[in-house]
């Protein structure tokens, strides 16, 4: 792949040459410099990026968070390869066999999410599954709108979308989520196995295993990897033992963890981030997507299990793991100490609070605080007092305690108690509704 880009791609000749590479002489894979968003995809007309100069059938747009948009080239070839992660996903939700509809909640329009949904699962269609997709997108009302009529019509219904979303979706009073013998597929979000549980139990889930999935994807190649019955029961696992988890990922919070196929996404690791080799419109060679996370062989992974005695029941296939913090930015320093996200949505969903909170929450540390500052959404209904507010203040530092051993180590104790501030539901200044929730401002 990587000579045929060299010669077919006129800005990825352009790179190399800049760099004095020639692809004809290299022989060592790590030789080959890599590609990000800045010194490649940003620098370089969109046409140049693809192959012979030809812009692909369809264009998506990147959601930007993390610097300036840009714009990746679609093809139908693209949707193909990748459709094979959703139809491992589907096939564990016996969607190949049962009458399913599927329900897209992502974004619809130019951004990535919404449209290659819908065209992967309607993918899996063209492949026999026997799946109807609808996309009301992320507008709730639509969703609640249309789910009653078309649910009895089918033997299970899988929602697709980001986690916070689904679950304020499944939050709705009055809808008879068992009854429609929910799935639910997320993607852009690390969630703890606390709001996998959560979840399962309000939509009516039995076996989270085998009624979940989350999917690694990027704007820039689709989907990478997803999570497959094994790894999810591994990291189910892992998660009751912070102590294995920090060895194997050397860090206090959970990552998503997801196997995928290196002839299709080859990964390597490099300095403690990831960078992917895959085909696409814009085809990306060693491209750096700045996510930190690492790589585990599968017989490296159960070998590593079986050291704690446990051999996982769920079947899965043979394939490498990858695992996922996400990026560096979403995080803050307190003491010395870095807390994440992660640590805190753990504390947020204990059965002492979980009922009167919905899950989002905004993390800051400005200079010279008392504690961290914690901005914590009320559930629809729900009133805050300062009673309340105490309750998930301790519910949340039992969490950063046991899960951020840096947190409990650096921080003087009497700086440890969170400075939580409870806001109504969809507060537009913190929780506009509709939009992908930033936790670390």
């Amino acid at each position: 792949m990587f000579r045929q880009v060299a010669e077919r791609v006129p800005a990825y000749a352009a790179f190399l040459g800049e760099r004095g590479v020639d692809a004809a002489a290299v022989r060592d894979f790590r030789d080959v410099p890599m590609t990000d968003k800045d010194n490649y995809v940003l620098r370089y007309p969109l046409p140049e990026l693809c192959r012979d100069g030809v812009v692909g059938d369809m264009i998506a747009v990147s959601s930007g968070s993390s610097g300036e948009p840009a714009f990746w080239a679609r093809s139908t070839s693209d949707e193909q390869v990748i459709a094979e992660r959703f139809a491992e996903v589907f096939r564990a939700f016996g969607a190949d066999r049962r009458r399913t509809l599927a329900v897209v909640c992502f974004s619809l329009g130019t951004w990535v999410g919404g449209l290659f949904t819908l065209a992967c699962v309607r993918q899996l269609a063209d492949r026999g599954f026997p799946v109807t997709v609808v996309a009301p997108g992320n507008n709730k009302g639509e969703i609640l709108r249309v789910l009653p009529k078309l649910a009895p019509h089918f033997e299970q219904v899988v929602l697709l979308g980001y986690p916070p979303f689904l679950k304020d979706v499944i939050d709705t009073p009055g809808v008879p989520w068992p009854s429609y013998q929910i799935k639910i597929v997320t993607a852009g979000e690390v969630f703890s196995e606390e709001w996998r549980t959560l979840v399962a139990a309000r939509a009516g889930i039995a076996d989270p295993l085998t009624g979940t999935a989350s999917l690694y994807g990027t704007a820039d190649a689709g989907v990478l990897g997803n999570e497959t019955p094994l790894s999810i029961e591994i990291r189910r696992f892992l998660a009751g033992r912070p102590d294995a988890a920090k060895e194997l990922f050397g860090a206090s919070r959970l990552p998503t963890l997801v196997q995928y196929d290196p002839d299709v996404r080859f990964f390597e690791e490099h300095e403690g981030t990831l960078l992917f080799t895959g085909d696409n419109g814009i085809p990306l060679i060693r491209y750096h997507i700045a996510d930190e996370g690492g790589l585990i062989s599968h017989k490296g992974m159960l070998g590593y299990l079986a050291r704690f005695g446990f051999r996982p029941a769920a079947q899965g296939p043979e394939l490498p793991f990858v695992y996922v913090f996400g990026r560096s930015l979403f995080v803050v320093s307190y003491y010395g100490a870095n807390v994440f996200p992660e640590n805190v949505i753990v504390g947020l969903e204990q059965p002492e609070v979980c009922d009167a909170v919905t899950g989002k929450f905004v993390l800051a540390a400005p200079e010279g605080a008392k504690g961290l500052q914690v901005t914590v959404e009320l559930a629809s209904g729900v009133a805050g007092t300062p009673e309340l507010a105490a309750r998930v203040s301790r519910s949340v530092l039992t969490a950063l305690k046991r899960l951020n051993s840096e947190f409990a180590n650096y921080v003087p104790p009497d700086r440890q108690a969170p400075m939580v501030t409870l806001r109504p539901y969809g507060d537009p200044a913190h929780f506009p509704p509709g939009v992908k929730h930033r936790y670390v401002r």
